[in-house]
């Protein structure tokens, strides 16, 4: 009661039971939230009801089938629409509205591509929208960037990959003169070539917008800059960029 559930042990499980009931010609089995949602709604607090509930359909099987198929499929799927309402009540669809966007339009395109097509392939229509939110929740977040009276801070964390790149260029092209950057790359793990070489290139044109640049590294992982550059060839490189400037 008021456990949390093995789910390695209900997988292997489910694994050994489908090996057993494929041996002796059964149909696959898999736990489902309807079986247990009817056991909790009857009062059940303990996974003997699951137990129980499989005897007692084994047992109707074995011994009663020709009245099992008396039963009226129109009240097997009455039984069914309510407990799909009691799983699915409009409380839930405003709790996920609440939640945002990225959680409510992955819900609501999943459920509805199941009713226009099938299971399964509603499945995976939910499960792709749900990658593209992630994928873009992810591409926002790997790009942190803030600016307040000619400073500028751009905070890279996680994995910055080639999709931040554009951003992130755009960016450092609407860095002002006289102002003063600080690119911290000390919290990602990965950095894209790309991205480096965008970053690289901004580091050796910046003096000629009179832009100070600091670049703050991970200590402990090679992200792929190139190694840093000495006060004379920088000296020596502003100057050739200047003149090429002024010519």
């Amino acid at each position: 009661y008021q456990r949390v559930t093995n789910k390695e042990r209900e997988l292997k499980a489910q694994g050994v039971g489908n090996m057993l009931s494929g041996l002796i010609g059964g149909l696959p089995i898999t736990s489902v939230i309807v079986r247990s949602s009817a056991n909790v709604n009857a009062g059940a607090k303990s996974k003997m009801s699951a137990i129980s509930h499989g005897l007692l359909l084994l047992l109707c099987v074995a011994l009663i089938p020709s009245i099992l198929n008396l039963i009226p499929k129109s009240a097997l799927a009455a039984v069914l629409i309510f407990t799909g309402y009691k799983l699915a009540k409009p409380s839930l669809f405003k709790a996920f509205y609440k939640k945002g966007w990225d959680q409510f339009v992955p819900f609501v395109v999943t459920i509805a591509a199941i009713l226009l097509t099938d299971l399964l392939i509603g499945v995976l229509i939910g499960i792709g929208v749900g990658m593209f939110f992630v994928i873009r929740n992810n591409f926002r977040s790997s790009v942190f960037i803030v600016h307040d009276d000619g400073k500028y801070l751009f905070r890279l964390r996680k994995d910055v990959s080639f999709l931040n790149k554009p951003i992130i260029k755009n960016k450092l092209e609407e860095v002002p003169e006289n102002s003063y950057v600080i690119i911290d790359a000390s919290r990602a793990d990965f950095i894209d070539k790309d991205v480096i070489e965008v970053i690289e290139d901004f580091m050796v044109h910046a003096p000629l917008k009179d832009i100070r640049v600091e670049i703050k590294r991970n200590e402990y992982k090679d992200q792929g800059f190139s190694k840093p550059i000495s006060e004379n060839d920088r000296v020596k490189k502003d100057t050739k960029l200047l003149a090429e400037a002024e010519a």
